[in-house]
């Protein structure tokens, strides 16, 4: 499982959620040229997005393919997205196990 969390400078999380992302070989398969930013995400380790890079991802989100993200994850990641972008030294986690 891949859990979402905005941290800043510090090691410390200001936000997360309680949606993860299930690994799957669909994730796994992601064309990298078509979705740099979540073809890029691994379970067993962390991704950081800068906020330039936020935009990027969210302009992925509505392109991925159907069933690999649930509802309720997506606007949570839209949440925390926002969130992160409202201050600088905010980064969005995928935390990987």
């Amino acid at each position: 499982m891949i859990n979402l969390q905005i941290r800043g400078d510090g090691p410390e999380g200001m936000a997360r959620t309680k949606h993860g992302l299930p690994w799957s070989d669909a994730l796994a398969n992601l064309d990298r040229a078509q979705f740099p930013m979540f073809g890029h995400l691994i379970p067993y380790g962390d991704t950081i997005f800068n906020h330039r890079q936020i935009d990027t991802l969210l302009d992925e989100l509505p392109r991925l393919p159907a069933g690999l993200i649930t509802d309720a994850f997506a606007e949570a990641l839209r949440e925390l997205c926002s969130f992160a972008q409202e201050a600088p030294h905010r980064y969005l986690w995928f935390v990987g196990d």
